[in-house]
């Protein structure tokens, strides 16, 4: 069966702002990772060949559309109720086929808290991670990522992102030799904020990036206009945050009654 391209600045999933919807959208559930692909039980009585999927454009491998964050709501070590929210939340996405889960030392104990739950749920051959890197300094920037494995209960990482790119030159340099190493499977740069795509797309163009992490949503429109471009012709992978604009598009919808259309959704 022929394979769906990627359109031109297609993202490659979306990180879905757990603040704003805890759940994912329903995708069905993929197999435990195994890096050469694999064949999987269908999971709940949905089929595998329902999940929406992407291909990270320099390898191939595929990834489910959605991914989970975790600012703010896994930030709850200490905290007996988050830690069951947050437990509830992992384990159904997993069971729904999600696999990216993205953190950062910047979320205070998400990076914690998505190690030890899904060592718990026994979820650590199956889930995608990927977390950030946001000091000064190459020797911060190490210990800084060395603290990220053990956090994350983690021998390597899927992704290792420089978060808002910061000292972003160094930590590029960095990342490499820890590729090489074995110790990230993937490397990539991030952003929150319209005001930093200038030195995206420098950095799309000039470094041979995996992965950049940027803004985008209905209510965010700009990155369509020359980033996602970009990165198609520079074949690197996109995730999207703020989907909803940290729910600012739930605020405008709510209330209001759905479109006859959406019954074609389901």
């Amino acid at each position: 069966m022929a394979k769906r391209a990627r359109a031109a600045g297609e993202p490659l999933l979306s990180i879905r702002e757990t603040a704003d919807n805890p759940f994912p959208a329903r995708i069905a559930p993929l197999p435990s990772r195994e890096r050469g692909g694999g064949e999987g039980a269908e999971r709940k009585g949905v089929s595998e060949r329902s999940v929406v999927e992407r291909a990270i454009p320099r390898t191939e491998e595929k990834l489910p559309a959605v991914g989970l964050g975790t600012w703010q709501t896994f930030d709850v070590a200490g905290d007996a109720r988050g830690l069951a929210a947050a437990r509830s939340v992992l384990q159904r996405f997993a069971e729904l086929g999600g696999r990216v889960v993205d953190s950062s030392p910047m979320y205070g104990t998400a990076e914690t808290v998505v190690g030890d739950l899904a060592a718990e749920l026994g979820l650590q051959k199956t889930l995608f991670l990927a977390t950030k890197i946001w000091v000064t300094g190459r020797d911060e920037g190490v210990r800084q990522m060395e603290t990220s494995l053990r956090r994350m209960r983690a021998a390597r990482l899927d992704l290792m992102q420089v978060h808002n790119l910061v000292d972003v030159a160094t930590h590029l340099a960095t990342l490499r030799e820890w590729k090489r190493a074995g110790k990230i499977r993937y490397l990539g740069v991030t952003h929150y904020h319209s005001g930093a795509y200038p030195e995206l797309e420098r950095l799309l163009v000039r470094e041979k990036l995996d992965f950049v992490q940027l803004n985008y949503s209905l209510a965010e429109p700009e990155a369509e206009k020359r980033l996602l471009p970009v990165a198609a012709e520079t074949g690197t992978a996109v995730i999207v945050n703020r989907p909803f604009a940290e729910g600012a598009l739930f605020s405008r919808v709510k209330g209001k009654p759905l479109p006859d259309w959406a019954a074609e959704i389901g």
